[in-house]
């Protein structure tokens, strides 16, 4: 008989503990959550105190069995999954399904998988923490009965297929608003000057004008009255300053640095932790903390004075701020610190040095940095340049590590060490020159700064952010896209010896890369959940819930209480909802008129997705067009809408009959002779021309030409034939046609060979 049954959530973390344990332990995986709300109807006992109603999925019961049968077979028990209250949950259910007492089996955490915390935690042990439990199944529950009966009044206000969350309709929100930001934003120009002076030893800088100008004439006029003016230096400060290294990784803080430095994802951020947590070389990666053990601080003061001696060393205490912090044990930090590599493939390699880096660097000293500032004035006094240095005197722990920052402004008159320059000191201008800038619109969210901001406003937990985001793209409310950009011309105005000189530039504006935008399905949904449920889209609200989560798992409020509270809100909100006479008119945006109907044109979310429609003449049918990719309701013009029905277009002739290009139900196509060709990714059928139309239609052509021709041929039938079509070779025989099973070289296949492939297809 074993002496003992060790249960943990994943494999990985089970083989990884089963190294730091002897014979007398045996460690098996729950594969995760072994039960779930019911399927099937709402899942929740509404009279019975919102009991859940629990169910172990089918795929979970072949576990179940293993364990339960182990666990009868064994003298002690441990459950050892996480420490959050995901964990304790899953710990919970364990005891509920496999009949193990709650008040006396053994329940064992630890911040990492080290031999040292796993061989500690046994000897103190305690048992399953039902606060934290309750914490959880409140979570669970509230989010169901918001998904459960929001989800119908979207079907039948909106559209069918469609489903509400609580803490994901808030993200929506958040994007839905910087999108309409964007669209409200009007650029205006201004004209910044920057001039480039040296000293009588040749020695250049930059130096800005404090001034900026809104027009155009203004700018022309200053470059003007700067021919043969004076410039004196009046004033230089240098200013010591220091920077300090940011604290060590919370879950939120790993999701941003990992986004801007290495271009991962939240979901991918937090796969890649887990599997260094579960391989016992990272600590808990889901913390609110920032703190460090005291064994940690004292390994990291070793690496600090080895790497780079004593006087790079200090310590420092970092405090959590997250208020109702739920994991507050320690920061996400590497669980041996002596251990600056690791085994594994690229992208975790990289994420654990990132890791190593931001906690070794968080017990440096700060980076000591001299900043100057010169003013600089013209004809005593007219207009002053600021010239602006930075010095590092210092490196401290910028000789390791450097957080990088979301800021994606261009950068100002900053540069590095000025020369020395005396109060009065004349200078030359050698070059004078305006730039036509635009003010910036807001930018969109990126997976971080959505985490960012909604650990800003208290919602959500470390948990949740990464299938937050999850959620809202796979239910098609959000896309994560890629812009290249488009071309913008701006005006450079320089001053030399004969006068103001014009010149045009241009320049890309708008690129982004995985930026995230609200589709129009987002927005409406959005739409008519705020004005519908106001209170489950405020902001304040869906943080205030996350507080009293904290309030259940501190022991301090009853959770079916809080759920009884809410419930009793929010249900007749949804009656009247359902009740309320839905209107379609804020739904549909009118853009204008038809310049040769003189219909109305409109943009709604049609049974297909966005469109166009043109109302029709009388006894005529409106007409309808499909919104191209990236366009949205919100903003698409009367101009853009009128463009979507200029298809079909007649480019020319070709072949004695008229070369048409049209948007049908599988995309965009060419038709020509009553035969079609299908328009490749990236081909525009709006702005694809006839040359460019032909060169696809004959290569079609030929590939259907090259398609009927045999591969292979066979004595014993002459139906028998293998062709080359459009997806690779294929089996045509007696007018059908078969595939060939993977693997098959079509050189070797035999008569009898082709017969068995098209006999078994038969079957």
């Amino acid at each position: 008989m074993q002496e003992n049954l060790v249960i943990v959530e994943s494999p990985a973390k089970a083989k990884t503990i089963e190294k730091f344990l002897g014979k007398d332990y045996v460690v098996k995986s729950s594969f995760g959550h072994i039960r779930d709300l019911a399927k099937k109807d709402l899942g929740i006992d509404l009279d019975g105190g919102f009991s859940p109603i629990y169910e172990i999925p089918d795929d979970k019961k072949k576990v179940v069995a293993e364990l339960s049968k182990l666990a009868h077979s064994v003298k002690t028990v441990w459950l050892a999954s996480d420490e959050d209250r995901e964990g304790e949950a899953i710990a919970w259910h364990l005891t509920e399904v496999l009949g193990l007492p709650v008040a006396t089996t053994k329940r064992i955490v630890f911040h990492e998988i080290t031999k040292k915390a796993i061989l500690s935690a046994i000897e103190e042990p305690r048992t399953v923490n039902m606060d934290l439990v309750n914490a959880q199944q409140a979570r669970r529950v509230l989010d169901r009965l918001v998904g459960f009966e929001l989800s119908p009044v979207l079907w039948k206000k909106v559209k069918p297929s469609l489903s509400a969350g609580r803490v994901q309709s808030v993200a929506v929100r958040l994007l839905v608003e910087r999108e309409r930001e964007i669209i409200d934003f009007k650029a205006t120009d201004y004209y910044r000057v920057v001039a480039q002076f040296s000293t009588d030893d040749k020695t250049t800088f930059r130096a800005e004008l404090s001034h900026r100008f809104e027009k155009r004439e203004e700018a022309v006029a200053f470059l003007e009255s700067c021919k043969g003016a004076r410039f004196t230096v009046v004033k230089s400060e240098e200013k010591p300053s220091q920077r300090v290294p940011a604290p060590p990784f919370t879950t939120s803080t790993l999701q941003q640095e990992a986004g801007r430095k290495l271009g991962m994802s939240v979901s991918q951020t937090m796969s890649l932790a887990q599997r260094l947590y579960e391989q016992g070389l990272i600590t808990y990666m889901r913390t609110d903390s920032v703190n460090l053990s005291g064994q940690a601080l004292a390994q990291t003061k070793e690496e600090v004075i080895k790497l780079f001696g004593e006087k790079y060393h200090q310590i420092r205490n970092y405090k959590t701020k997250t208020k109702g912090a739920q994991e507050a044990h320690e920061a996400i930090r590497p669980s041996y610190l002596d251990r600056t590599t690791i085994e594994g493939n690229a992208a975790e390699k990289r994420l654990y040095e990132l890791i190593w880096k931001r906690t070794v660097a968080s017990q440096m000293v700060a980076a000591e940095i001299d900043r100057t500032v010169v003013t600089i004035e013209m004809n005593g006094g007219e207009a002053q340049f600021i010239a602006t240095g930075e010095v590092v005197r210092f490196d401290g722990f910028l000789k390791l590590y450097s957080e990088s920052t979301d800021d994606d402004q261009a950068a100002d008159a900053t540069q590095g060490m000025l020369p020395a320059l005396a109060v009065g000191q004349q200078l030359e201008a050698q070059s004078i020159v305006a730039t036509q800038r635009f003010t910036q619109a807001p930018t969109r969210y990126n997976e971080a700064l959505l985490v960012k901001r909604l650990e800003e406003l208290g919602i959500g937990r470390p948990s949740t952010y990464a299938p937050t985001i999850t959620t809202i793209i796979n239910r098609g409310y959000v896309v994560k896209q890629n812009k290249e950009g488009v071309k913008r011309a701006y005006e450079q105005l320089t001053l030399d010896s004969k006068g103001v000189k014009s010149k045009m530039l241009s320049e890309n504006i708008g690129k982004e890369k995985s930026r995230l935008a609200p589709t129009d399905i987002g927005m409406v949904v959005n739409d008519y959940l705020e004005s519908s449920f106001p209170t489950i889209m405020d902001y304040n609200f869906t943080a205030s819930v996350e507080k009293q989560f904290d309030e259940i798992a501190e022991g301090e409020m009853e959770w079916n209480k809080m759920i009884g509270e809410f419930y009793s809100a929010f249900h007749p909100t949804v009656e009247q909802a359902l009740e309320t006479q839905s209107t379609k008119t804020n739904q549909v945006r009118v853009l204008g008129v038809d310049p040769k109907t003189g219909k109305e044109v409109s943009a709604r979310i049609g049974r297909y997705g966005p469109m166009v429609q043109i109302e029709g003449a009388e006894g005529e049918k409106a007409r309808f067009a499909s919104l191209k990719a990236g366009q949205l309701i919100a903003s698409i013009t009367l101009e853009e809408a009128l463009e979507l029905f200029s298809l079909p277009r007649d480019l020319g002739e070709l072949n004695g009959d008229r070369l048409v290009v049209g948007l049908g139900k599988f995309g965009p196509y060419l038709r020509n002779n009553g035969k079609f060709t299908s328009l490749p990714k990236g081909e525009d059928p709006y702005t694809i021309g006839y040359e460019r139309a032909v060169e696809l239609v004959e290569a079609h052509e030929k590939e259907l030409a090259t398609a009927n021709q045999p591969v292979k041929t066979f004595a014993e039938d002459a139906e028998m034939l293998i062709k080359n079509g459009r997806y690779g070779v294929y089996i045509a025989y007696k007018g059908k046609n078969y595939r060939i099973p993977k693997g098959r070289k079509v050189e070797e296949l035999t008569y009898a060979d082709c017969l068995k492939i098209v006999d078994g297809s038969k079957k």
